[in-house]
């Protein structure tokens, strides 16, 4: 059952088609999120990263891992449509195996230090119950440009 489904994380997150690589949140609290990336053949990035032997890039499991700690970032902060979260670091990033088509991607994040305007989150994203990455990730809040945000 999700806690969020995707457009409850689309009124959160700014990423749009193909960029917005969270489909669910199963589990949230102040510390720790719980997302869902569902690999389709049918993902842009499979026509060249290989079109023979499909593997879903290691750099966008990364981003699936930053999008899911950015929703847990903006869900907590009251004036989450004048702020974007922005990836300022990656460290300790490893794959583990290949994420294929038809794979589900279970993203867990846990919150390592936080700040007002910096977290850093460490994170998993498994297969079936298998590591395929890991990865601390660090973000900071950001305002939006006056002219980026919308009317309410």
């Amino acid at each position: 059952m999700a806690i969020l489904d995707i457009n409850e994380i689309r009124d959160i997150l700014p990423h749009r088609y193909p960029f917005l690589l969270v489909d669910r949140i199963i589990e949230m609290d102040a510390e720790r999120i719980v997302g869902i990336k569902n690999v389709t053949h049918n993902e842009p990035f499979f026509q060249g990263h290989f079109p023979d032997f499909p593997v879903m890039p290691g750099v966008l499991i990364v981003e699936a891992m930053a999008q899911t700690a950015g929703v847990l970032v903006l869900k907590s902060i009251p004036d989450r449509d004048s702020k974007l979260v922005l990836l300022v670091a990656i460290e300790y990033a490893k794959f583990r195996r290949p994420v294929v088509p038809g794979d589900q991607l279970r993203i867990e994040m846990t919150v390592i230090k936080r700040k007002a305007s910096v977290a850093k989150m460490a994170g998993t994203a498994t297969v079936d119950g298998v590591i395929v990455a890991e990865a601390e990730v660090m973000c900071k809040l950001e305002d939006k440009d006056q002219s980026q945000i919308s009317p309410a």
